[in-house]
């Protein structure tokens, strides 16, 4: 007797996580038709006619040619669901309900991926996030399209397995072809001293700002460079990717299940950390994250990595006032009429800007053509608070042209900076092996008292920023940053030498 129900599971994406789906298809009695239910989108209900063609070119009956009322739900119904993962759970199902197919044991298997009409898979988003969740949730296996399947890998407790068609997924199914599982090959990383961006070595002058750089590295604290056109300080940002510390396998699952959930990630796990650089035409949507279909924005994509946003006081206000949450708590949220959603987003922040509209305020050799207004109206663009986030200011000369022309290279490479900052993380690993944070920039008030542990001289130090303008938040981020320069120093005191050196690197006068 032929089954009229079958269930089979897939899954949803909502944010960066993944929710389970069941997939229910139910075979009736009259004229065909063909409906899919419990909230689907256009891209979703387009899947009947992949669904069709697909089947017919597999070699199986297609639900067009059966005078049957075909329904398929989607469970739960008040989920949204998006996009073309389900055309593979679609499928199997019918082929379940008329019998077309073998028994199989469907209770521990997820099925997603796009079905081409060839009945060819591919590829989908998401893929490494319906991994863990399908982990999570006990089940053995998870068949997905093979384009897929070094990215789901990484997690641990599911099997994945990869294929390349619906034909190909019934003979395993079947038992006809066995079902291989994808096998982890780590992360196959190799130490090396070669860079991918630009070398510090190969950057002329700018000691200040380099030093700044490797400071901002070594604790995860965010940057502001001031100076005019032409300088370096765009070489400078891109040239920071490369001496922050290597991925670690956790590391590189966070950022692979934003950008998978994304739809950006194509290379299977991300093996290095992110350098994102926005245009300032960019929208709030775009940088923050959000849309009618909420995807990570440029901030989520900048997660463990670096975030760079040249010429900064050009962004929309709106945007530079979302960033000031994101800089605190290391996420963002985005709220919907049903739900909040939460991205990470615990990034370094390194920003560029000219002194005024022209560039020139302030530059020895070059005069500066703006009105006084125009200066303070341009530098005003940046709010108080946001600046009050930014641990590092710095001022970047203009280097002299005898200076460009020396031969001779610096002795301070990429390479030998990230050993240092490598140093300085393992301290700070070790220091905070039993909190769920991985940098001073990400201490609390109360954190950064306990561990800041001042020595006497630090402590009279602190006694003179009473006639200062500085703000609380001001404070204790100068007890992290003051914190990194020590750890830089081997120190396990923090001296007033470092309260001083983290005090220098401001633009604004703090009396």
């Amino acid at each position: 007797m032929e089954k009229n129900v079958a269930k089979v599971y897939s899954a949803e994406l909502e944010g960066i996580n993944a929710k389970l789906i069941e997939v229910e298809v139910d075979l009736n009695v009259g004229l065909h038709s063909f409906n899919i239910v419990g909230l689907a989108d256009k891209a979703l209900n387009e899947a009947k006619e992949r669904v069709n063609s697909a089947l017919k070119n597999s070699g199986t009956k297609p639900p067009n040619r059966q005078n049957r009322k075909i329904t398929v739900n989607l469970a739960p119904a008040d989920i949204k669901k998006t996009g073309s993962q389900y055309d593979l759970a679609i499928a199997l199902g019918y082929l379940v309900a008329t019998e077309q197919i073998g028994e199989f044991e469907a209770d521990d298997k997820i099925f997603v991926g796009e079905l081409s009409l060839d009945g060819r898979l591919r590829p989908v988003n998401g893929a490494l996030n319906i991994a863990e969740m399908a982990s999570e949730e006990n089940f053995k296996y998870l068949f997905l399209p093979k384009e897929n399947s070094s990215e789901a890998v990484v997690i641990e407790g599911i099997k994945v397995i990869p294929v390349g068609s619906l034909e190909e997924t019934i003979e395993i199914l079947e038992k006809k072809k066995p079902a291989i599982p994808e096998v982890f090959k780590g992360m196959l990383r190799e130490a090396s001293e070669e860079t991918h961006g630009p070398d510090f070595s190969e950057i002329k002058g700018q000691e200040n700002a380099k030093r700044a750089m490797t400071i901002a590295a070594s604790g995860g604290h965010n940057l502001l460079m001031s100076g005019p056109p032409g300088v370096g300080k765009s070489l400078l940002a891109q040239a920071m990717v490369e001496i922050l510390p290597d991925l670690s396998i956790d590391e590189a699952i966070e950022i692979t299940r934003i950008y998978s959930a994304a739809g950006v990630n194509k290379s299977g796990l991300i093996k290095k950390r992110p350098f994102r650089s926005p245009h300032q035409t960019a929208s709030v949507a775009a940088v923050v994250g959000g849309g009618s279909q909420p995807k990570p924005g440029e901030i989520s994509l900048a997660h463990l990595g670096v975030l760079f946003l040249d010429e900064l006081p050009e962004f929309q206000k709106n945007i530079l006032g979302a960033l000031r949450q994101p800089l605190e708590t290391g996420n963002v949220h985005i709220a919907r009429v049903k739900d909040t959603l939460v991205f990470p987003a615990r990034f370094t922040l390194v920003a560029a800007m000219n002194p005024c509209p022209c560039g020139f305020y302030g530059d020895a050799e070059k005069e500066c053509r703006c009105s006084a207004y125009e200066v303070i109206r341009y530098q005003k663009k940046i709010s108080g608070p946001l600046l009050d986030r930014i641990d590092l200011q710095i001022k970047v000369p203009r280097v002299k042209v005898k200076e460009l022309r020396e031969n001779k290279s610096s002795e301070l490479t990429s390479w030998k900076i990230k050993k240092e900052v490598e140093a300085v993380r393992k301290i700070q690993n070790e220091r905070f092996k039993n909190l769920k944070i991985r940098t001073n920039a990400e201490m609390s008030s109360k954190q950064a008292e306990h561990f800041a542990n001042l020595d006497s001289s630090a402590e009279k130090f602190l006694a003179t920023l009473d006639k200062t303008r500085l703000s609380p938040r001001g404070y204790y981020r100068l007890l992290k940053t003051a914190r990194t320069i020590a750890d830089l120093d081997k120190n396990e005191k923090t001296l007033a030498s470092h309260l001083s050196e983290a005090f220098g690197y401001r633009l604004r006068e703090e009396t």
